[in-house]
């Protein structure tokens, strides 16, 4: 009697779950093509810009492993860190760009340059000298 309302419960539940997830899947992939069209349709421009913020975002992902003990509890733990520099322009306006380790580790808050982007897409930065 018990096992026939789990059947129930899960042959609603298991299908419901996939949906969702699946459709997570979905939104993700169809919002990073956006943004990866509307980068390549919009036009590279250089211009004058200081540096005047940096950030790092670290993620940390936990995962068992299957008879293997060398983590904490038979657990893995894994990092991965993402670099944001925030830009602000002659107008004013201040734009955050996501650039790879080693750009980030290259400038400095405060540096002035010329910034190269291509809609939300760090294309380079130049520093000025002096």
């Amino acid at each position: 009697m018990f096992y026939s309302g789990f059947d129930a419960l899960f042959s609603i539940l298991f299908p419901l779950v996939f949906l969702v997830v699946l459709g997570m899947i979905l939104f993700t992939v169809v919002s990073n093509l956006r943004t990866w069209s509307k980068n390549n349709a919009s036009p590279r421009l250089t211009v004058p810009a200081t540096v005047v913020a940096k950030r790092m975002n670290v993620s940390r992902h936990h995962t068992a492993n299957a008879g293997d003990m060398t983590g904490a509890h038979g657990y893995t733990s894994t990092s991965a860190t993402t670099y944001y520099v925030t830009f602000q322009v002659e107008s004013g306006d201040r734009m955050e760009l996501r650039l790879s380790g080693t750009e980030y580790g290259q400038l400095a808050e405060g540096d002035t340059g010329r910034l190269s982007f291509q809609g939300t897409r760090y294309l380079g930065f130049e520093r000025k000298d002096g």
